[in-house]
């Protein structure tokens, strides 16, 4: 699932390489933390977050083939 995102913001973004996915797991509930560059935040969001709500529905299908949960929360990388 993790591999999914990262390929997915990978796409999108100006600068692929700063993208990173942190994955916490509880139960049957994937937290993934998508880290990205500040001037792909506008990229990956979209207008009126679009783009992050598709990124979202797309997680959720590949995790209820899983029989999982996923909730993908979008963060700028910290240095």
């Amino acid at each position: 699932m993790k591999q999914t995102l990262i390929d997915i913001a990978k796409a999108i973004v100006d600068k692929p390489d700063e993208v990173s996915v942190t994955e916490k797991v509880s139960g049957d509930t994937y937290v993934l933390e998508l880290s990205v560059a500040k001037d792909d935040m506008g990229k990956v969001i979209g207008r009126q977050g679009r783009i992050a709500k598709c990124i979202r529905i797309i997680m959720r299908a590949n995790a209820m083939k899983q029989n999982k949960r996923v909730i993908v929360d979008i963060v700028p990388i910290t240095l």
